[in-house]
């Protein structure tokens, strides 16, 4: 499975953006997606995720209310809507699929077995 991350952007705090993530060779009806950032200077941290199916969505206890995941499989895209971005949300932002097969930890990265290759946002004024 190859990822594709995009929409990323500079934009003014309380600004929006919609991140893409595009998968090829392979259907991402099977697999668990998630979003991660990296800040400059920090540990890369977890962002949110969604299931296969798009019946559960998890978030980053600070993001909640701010940020929503969705999927569209016909598409092989999930997207995450950024809104009231502000300048600490300045990151690189990884999208990441996860096999399906049983018991998963959304926020932990050896989860993951497939990685984009990031797109950047910055807050600024």
């Amino acid at each position: 499975v190859q990822l594709q991350a995009s929409g990323g952007g500079a934009v003014q705090p309380g600004g929006s953006l919609r991140l893409s993530c595009t998968a090829s060779g392979a259907t991402l009806d099977y697999y668990h997606v998630g979003w991660f950032r990296q800040a400059p200077g920090k540990e890369r941290e977890a962002v949110s995720a969604i299931t296969s199916s798009a019946r559960n969505t998890y978030y980053a206890d600070t993001l909640k209310g701010r940020f929503t995941i969705s999927r569209d499989n016909t598409k092989n895209t999930v997207y995450l809507q950024m809104d009231e971005l502000k300048p600490d949300d300045t990151a690189v932002y990884y999208c990441a699929a996860a096999q399906v097969r049983g018991p998963w930890y959304w926020g932990i990265e050896v989860e993951y077995e497939y990685w984009g290759q990031g797109t950047e946002v910055t807050v600024s004024s």
